[in-house]
């Protein structure tokens, strides 16, 4: 552009040059002095043709250049991503965009001179017309959002921006179709208004907090009722602040695992409200990101009526095996599926010849008892009483045993009863008559023959001599009793002298190995590390050999430490016992990945080396069985003084498993458990066992102290 407007001031300073001197000599006033200004002025002519030719080129070059910016320019006002629309101050349109009659769904040429207004919905029409003066009142840009009449469509929103431009009857307006964004913005809206009900309204504590903080930052109405606090005094504390957790310790804990798992969860924790008023809660905290910004969010759900419920349950089911217990008539109890769950010891003899019992199935039991007529109609009661709920009762129940052929007299009864789990069951109480239809069968037999007196006499003969059998009978088995008893003192007195024996042995090889047998290992591997720094200027080859002789001691070394570990530590008689245990806990953790800490008060030092040693086996087999079938992720072991025993606890966060089970078993585990119940029963002590679903396995070990320890209590991890 530069270009062509200097082309054309040249153009125009040629022509005012010739003009003048048209003026000067007039047309016929030119003389022409001689030949020589006739050539000069002809070179003038020419040169000024030239120059007239290039300016011409120069002309077209320019205008060329401004057709391509006007091209470009058009381009992009016809397919900017906004309707552009020329307006008249009467709303007329004089120039629109592709983008603006797409917008409105008219064609441009439709769309010149008509007026904008049309094109608004008739609510918005009048609110246009005042938006559309205020633009011609002044120069500052107007904003303003409209309703879009389409045709054959559903209305759109627009935002309309304007502009007065320079000439002075017209605006410049830029059209925008913001429905989506208008719905988008609704609904996070009506979404806010919901997340704000039901934060208001929850039957649950929730607390907001500030990740960089650890301050509540927001708190429900149902917080503060539970808590007994107002509003103003939740905000800016922390959650040990209100009685939530233990302390600031605790706090910092909870945060660094919700930074790590982004959840946390306790599920039983005391919690006091301002008036004094306990209850147990269970809180869950979730860290997550909320418009670009991490937030904490608690919930916090008072459990204390479902605890109460829970203990009243407890205390139900031990009531009703309590009394199923105690009895007078045999008592079964199948569940749902007719399966046994429980059996009291009077009903025990009726099935001594079926083991295991609960667990099994009725039809199996029933069907190994009695004949297959019988054990069906007997199940078909079971089914029907527990599909309706009508009891049945059997006054006499006569049957030949399909197990023994014996006949037995029964009368028994059913009900359906609801099981601590919530389904239905089915109670059966029987009592075996079978002696007494045989003694009242006898005293009739007895009425009809009171006339042979002889016969009764010979019959209580007989019966005495029967007595005396069973007396020396009786005295025969006590004493066979009796040595058993001492026996089995014998087998456990060698069994003590065994493990007594077996761990003097463990001791002695122990101090065999670390004394004798590492340091002369030790000795050849500082010989050959000796004998590598003088040879260096042997052949590489042997350098080699050297250092992998070297090596190869040196983990020579590191297996025969572990064996006189294993045999038997040293450092539980040159330290003690919480160092033996601390050194094995940090071997357990890094052998299996299971974190393991340690509680001990330091009088369990001054116990016996034998009791400290039987300690010490217990919880290394413990943290054995552990390590091989609980699945667990942390371990607990405590040690602390009970009046005159020293109570040792083992416990982790594993499955659990049946007991009984795995004492009636052969296996590995079987022993394990035997032979710790054994370590401990040698010295007085006790052994006990607490496993259940959920809460993990709990091992504890008893045993007399043999004088009161000292010192004070010290905790260590």
């Amino acid at each position: 552009m530069k270009k062509l407007l200097r082309t054309l001031e040249d153009g125009r300073e040629l022509r005012r040059r010739a003009k003048l001197r048209l003026r000067q000599h007039g047309a016929q006033g030119l003389r022409i002095e001689s030949k020589a200004d006739t050539q000069r002025l002809l070179q003038e002519l020419q040169i000024h043709h030239i120059e007239l030719e290039l300016q011409n080129e120069e002309l077209k070059q320019a205008k060329a250049e401004v057709d391509a910016a006007l091209e470009r320019y058009t381009d992009l006002y016809d397919f900017a991503p906004v309707g552009y629309f020329t307006l008249s101050a009467d709303g007329a349109i004089h120039q629109v965009n592709l983008t603006g009659t797409r917008l409105v769904g008219v064609d441009r040429a439709r769309l010149m001179g008509r007026n904008f207004k049309l094109l608004i919905s008739e609510p918005f029409r009048s609110a246009f017309v005042s938006f559309l003066k205020q633009v011609f009142a002044g120069h500052a840009r107007q904003s303003g959002d409209f309703e879009l009449l389409l045709p054959g469509q559903p209305s759109r929103t627009i935002h309309i921006e304007t502009q007065h431009a320079l000439q002075a009857d017209r605006c410049l307006a830029a059209v925008v179709d913001v429905t989506d964004r208008m719905r988008q913005e609704n609904e996070l809206r009506v979404s806010e208004i919901r997340y704000r009900r039901l934060f208001e309204a929850a039957h649950d504590g929730v607390l907001l907090l500030d990740p960089g903080t650890g301050k509540i930052t927001d708190a429900n109405p149902f917080m503060t009722k539970l808590l007994g606090y107002p509003m103003d005094q939740l905000v800016g504390k922390e959650l040990y602040e209100i009685g939530l957790l233990k302390d600031e310790a605790a706090s910092r804990e909870m945060f660094q695992q919700l930074k790590k798992n982004h959840e946390v969860r306790y599920e039983d924790l005391p919690l006091e409200s301002q008036g004094g008023r306990h209850q147990e809660v269970e809180v869950v905290a979730n860290l997550y990101q909320e418009n670009g910004h991490s937030v904490i969010q608690c919930n916090i759900r008072d459990i204390t009526e479902r605890k109460r419920a829970e203990e009243m349950l407890r205390r139900n089911e031990a009531l009703f095996a309590a009394l199923v217990r105690q009895a007078p008539v045999g008592v079964y109890l199948v569940d749902a599926r007719l399966r046994l769950q429980q059996i009291n010891p009077k009903a025990l003899p009726v099935f001594k010849n079926l083991q295991p019992l609960i667990g099994r199935s009725l039809s199996e039991i029933m069907h190994a008892l009695w004949p297959p007529r019988v054990a069906d109609q007997v199940l078909e009661r079971f089914r029907h009483t527990l599909e309706t709920g009508a009891a049945y009762h059997a006054p006499e129940f006569a049957e030949r045993r399909h197990d023994t052929g014996e006949k037995e007299i029964y009368e028994w009864q059913i009900q359906r009863v609801t099981l601590p789990a919530g389904e239905h069951g089915v109670v059966c109480f029987f009592d075996n008559i079978t002696e007494r239809k045989r003694a009242e069968e006898a005293q009739r037999r007895l009425d009809v023959v009171t006339a042979s007196n002889r016969k009764l006499q010979q019959e209580i003969v007989r019966r005495r001599r029967i007595e005396k059998a069973l007396k020396r009978t009786e005295q025969h088995q006590t004493r066979l009793l009796e040595e058993s008893r001492q026996m089995h003192e014998q087998l456990r007195h060698l069994s003590h002298q065994f493990l007594c024996a077996q761990e003097e042995e463990r001791k002695r090889i122990s101090r065999e190995l670390h004394d004798v047998i590492a340091q002369t290992v030790v000795g050849i591997n500082v010989h050959l590390a000796a004998l590598s720094r003088e040879g260096f200027a042997t052949p590489g080859k042997i350098q080699r050999k050297l250092a992998e002789t070297q090596q190869m001691a040196r983990k020579s070394v590191d297996a025969i430490h572990q064996f006189a570990r294993e045999l038997r530590p040293m450092v539980l008689d040159d330290l003690g016992l919480i160092p033996a245990l601390h050194a094995h806990l940090k071997e357990f953790t890094q052998r299996t990945g299971v974190r393991a800490s340690l509680r001990a008060f330091a009088g369990i030092e001054q116990a016996d080396i034998a009791n400290r040693t039987i300690l010490y086996r217990v919880a290394q087999e413990a943290l054995n069985n552990v390590a091989s079938h609980a699945q667990a992720t942390r371990v607990r072991v405590s040690l602390e003084k009970r009046r005159s025993r020293i109570l040792m606890e083992i416990e982790d966060d594993g499955k659990s498993f049946d007991l009984e089970r795995v004492m009636q078993s052969r296996g590995k585990g079987r022993l394990g458990l035997l032979g710790m119940r054994e370590r401990l029963e040698m010295v007085g002590g006790s052994f006990a066992i607490q496993s259940a679903p959920g809460k993990g396995t709990t091992v504890i070990a008893q045993i007399p102290t043999g004088k009161t320890a000292r010192g004070g209590r010290r905790k260590t991890r």
